[in-house]
């Protein structure tokens, strides 16, 4: 009869494991951690506390139970070996009781040997199970941790405990006054695991913290934050259905897709039948699907409003790209048409004087009115061929072509009046439409230098920075320059918003006019 203080705690262990096994089977009946409490229960009164039990039974299933308790800890908490590894790690636990068993069954080994036996496979499970434990808790996330903590943490000291005892009484060592520390540390893992069905009680009462959060909260806060602080996921993700593109997406109007991999997981949320957002989140959070509906039905409307300020956004992105696609599309209309002028009609005009050049050379009659004529005709054509060339540069700057920005506004600055500093760091590649809408700006303020500022000097900085090009142009001139007033300056900053940058003119009444445009560049 075993002593007092120690059938006393196996006995708190059968009477714990019973208890919490019964509670699971009756909240959770599909997950099997019920069952594998409940037959540790059984097999742990078969072995320490029936003595009238038939010996052939208590031979066969001896140490029976460490086998389901290892079962128990590994599988926690869905009650199911998912991967290779503890499929063998358990595998090795039941095969160990069996082969033992078996041996002391039939006496095929002798008595010594068979303790040695069971030693030995005692520690390696043991072991095993104990490296399977630490080497989980140290990859699981802050959401797996929440759920794994009590039970795992207990399991540890359980384990720790099996590992230095047991070897000791299958070896026949007297440590009976060390047993009931054992004892104690089995009986804590059914309470560990009563205590976590009770924490995600207390998650799923927080649920009412969250309305009250979610209803005073600022809008700029979000819902994201507060359903990641509710689930304890704070790699937890929001897409929101967008009906137009039939895809989820966040508040920044990027995309969020359904996860392919086994480390994340989603959940989609309809309301009267509707898709309404999509939580990309870790997944554990499967293993308490109870929690996550809960804190879903209670954010219910907020997820709603915020479903209608991710469409918004999508809808403006969407005529940002529209505008930046028109830009582009007139910025390689208005090359062609340059091209084509500079191929076509220029070619044709020069040759034109070139003819009447050679006509007026080949004049022997001395005919002072036939040569008037053709040189008139010739310098009437050299002018129109100059128009057409200033309105091609208006189109299209070939230079920009050809020479790039830096090159264009050095061609520039060579033909402005008065002295230009000039501060160039653009080499990098830069978009075409960024690069003419930066030659524009640089060609209007040179052209307002030039026609009314009376200047003395001018400056033109142009700095290509993160994302981001800075065109500035400035003058010591009379100032005053209005762009409300002028056509020129309107049409440029309507120019550099179309590319989604701003333009500011500062031009006080004798203080000199300074134009800055900022071209995103990304």
């Amino acid at each position: 009869m075993p002593e007092p203080a120690a059938y006393a705690t196996a006995v708190a262990v059968a009477v714990s494991f019973l208890a919490a096994g019964a509670v699971a089977v009756r909240v959770r009946p599909r997950n099997p951690v019920g069952s594998l409490l409940i037959g540790v229960a059984v097999l742990w009164s078969i072995d320490k506390l029936v003595p009238a039990a038939p010996t052939m039974v208590r031979t066969v299933l001896a140490g029976g139970w460490a086998a389901v308790v290892a079962h128990l800890v590994v599988a926690f908490p869905t009650g199911r070996l998912r991967s290779a590894v503890p499929r063998l790690v358990i595998g090795l636990a039941y095969a160990s009781v069996a082969t033992v068993g078996l041996l002391r069954l039939t006496g095929s080994a002798p008595n010594q040997a068979v303790r040695v036996l069971m030693t030995l496979l005692t520690t390696l499970t043991g072991l095993a199970v104990l490296g399977l434990q630490l080497l989980r808790w140290r990859r699981s996330t802050l959401a797996q941790r929440h759920l794994l903590g009590p039970v795992l943490s207990i399991a540890l000291v359980a384990t720790v405990a099996f590992i230095v005892l047991k070897p000791a009484v299958i070896a026949g060592v007297a440590v009976r006054p060390l047993l009931p520390v054992l004892h104690l540390a089995m009986a804590a893992i059914p309470l560990a695991y009563l205590t976590s069905l009770l924490q995600r009680r207390f998650d799923r009462g927080a649920v009412a913290e969250l309305v009250v959060h979610l209803r005073d909260a600022a809008p700029p806060v979000g819902i994201q934050p507060a359903l990641a602080k509710a689930l304890h996921d704070p790699s937890l993700r929001i897409g929101y259905w967008v009906a137009e593109s039939e895809s989820y997406v966040d508040l920044d109007g990027e995309q969020i897709r359904q996860p392919d991999g086994a480390d994340r997981a989603a959940t989609r949320i309809d309301r009267d039948g509707d898709p309404l957002a999509l939580l990309v989140h870790d997944p554990a959070l499967l293993d308490a699907p109870d929690l996550v509906e809960a804190t879903c039905a209670a954010a219910a409307l907020a997820l709603t409003n915020e479903r209608l300020t991710a469409e918004l956004r999508v809808r403006l992105h969407q005529l940002a790209e529209s505008r930046r696609q028109v830009v582009r599309t007139a910025d390689t209309e208005r090359r062609r048409l340059a091209r084509d002028l500079h191929d076509g009609i220029q070619q044709r005009l020069l040759a034109i004087p070139i003819t009447l050049g050679l006509a007026e050379a080949t004049l022997t009659d001395g005919s002072d009115r036939a040569r008037a004529l053709i040189g008139e005709a010739k310098s009437s054509t050299l002018a129109l061929l100059d128009e057409l060339r200033a309105v091609a540069q208006g189109i299209h700057p070939p230079m920009l072509t050809e020479r790039g920005l830096a090159g264009a506004v050095r061609e520039l600055a060579a033909l402005a009046p008065v002295p230009l500093r000039l501060t160039l760091d653009c080499a990098a590649p830069l978009p075409a439409e960024v690069e003419t809408t930066a030659y524009f700006v640089v060609a209007e303020a040179l052209a307002n230098v030039t026609k009314h500022a009376n200047a003395q000097r001018a400056e033109v900085r142009i700095v290509h920075g993160i994302g981001r090009l800075t065109v500035e142009v400035r003058d010591d001139g009379r100032g005053g320059a209005d762009p409300a007033r002028g056509t020129g300056l309107c049409g440029l900053g309507e120019r550099v918003a179309a590319t989604d940058g701003t333009l500011k003119v500062h031009s006080p009444a004798g203080g000199g006019t300074r134009i800055r445009a900022e071209l995103p560049c990304e």
